[in-house]
């Protein structure tokens, strides 16, 4: 009885979140049905969502869906992996050696809020069109939150369990591997989280201003040929990356760092 129970427990708690993680998107799909129903707004330039569905196909069958969403994932995802990395450890750095605090906490103060997506011209004309110039455009961007995270995470560590374990004979490498960066992760994947939807309106909005493929040189294509429908998916598959990407990163928290769930429980 108990194990029966327990299972329709689980089974109604991913109902709800299923509920939850569908009920914006339907929402809007139904604003916009009805919206486009009523003619307020001509086809050309609000095509119907049926509309829009009846186009995945093709486009599917064509190639143009599938491949520009790998192009642009793998844009967004290697730029996230080299700011994580540059930004962890910096972060880290800065929280446990004042000098690097000195040298590096002006820079990032002077460039986090700076618009940086002014400075893709520069990355284009360095870089190229492809893969590379996009790559570090989203790793510039996104770099300086993760530092930040990283950094108030690392100082956020109780005194007196760094001084205890430092008095216990615990080396630097030691205290930083078994305390500091296991307090540190829950801040890293909230910055983490913070800069994935940043990563890929970067990689988007460089493919449309650059091309190189991806889904922002599909999405600007369609755009030029007046190709609402395509555009609109496009647009579509945009936001549902970024909302599966979030649950993706949800997910892994709740994996990697079971015990931050269970304190926020």
């Amino acid at each position: 009885m108990e194990a029966a129970a327990n299972a329709a427990m689980r089974s109604g708690l991913a109902l709800w979140r299923a509920a939850k993680f569908m009920y914006p998107i339907a929402l809007v799909v139904l604003l916009w049905a009805l919206v486009a129903g009523a003619g307020w707004v001509r086809p050309l330039f609000l095509p119907s969502p049926l509309a829009v569905a009846r186009q995945f196909w093709p486009l599917l069958a064509d190639g143009e869906v599938v491949t520009p969403l790998l192009v642009s994932l793998y844009r967004a995802f290697g730029g996230l992996v080299i700011a994580l990395a540059i930004g962890a450890t910096a972060g880290l750095a800065m929280a446990r050696m004042r000098w690097v605090r000195w040298g590096v906490d002006p820079l990032v103060s002077f460039a986090f809020p700076a618009p940086k997506i002014a400075f893709m011209p520069i990355f284009i004309l360095w870089f190229g069109i492809d893969d590379v110039s996009k790559i570090l455009m989203v790793a510039f961007t996104c770099v300086f939150p993760i530092i930040v995270a990283t950094y108030h995470g690392a100082t956020a560590v109780s005194k007196i369990v760094v001084w205890s374990a430092q008095a216990m004979g615990t080396s630097e490498q030691a205290l930083m591997r078994r305390i500091i960066l296991p307090a540190t992760l829950p801040f890293i994947f909230s910055g983490v989280r913070v800069t994935v939807p940043v990563a890929l309106i970067t990689a988007y909005t460089a493919e449309m201003v650059a091309g190189g493929g991806g889904l922002g040189s599909a999405l600007m294509y369609a755009q030029r040929f007046f190709q609402t429908p395509s555009v609109f998916l496009y647009i579509f598959l945009m936001l549902l990356s970024g909302v599966l990407l979030d649950q993706v990163m949800l997910a892994a928290r709740s994996w990697l760092i079971p015990w931050q769930i269970e304190e926020e429980a």
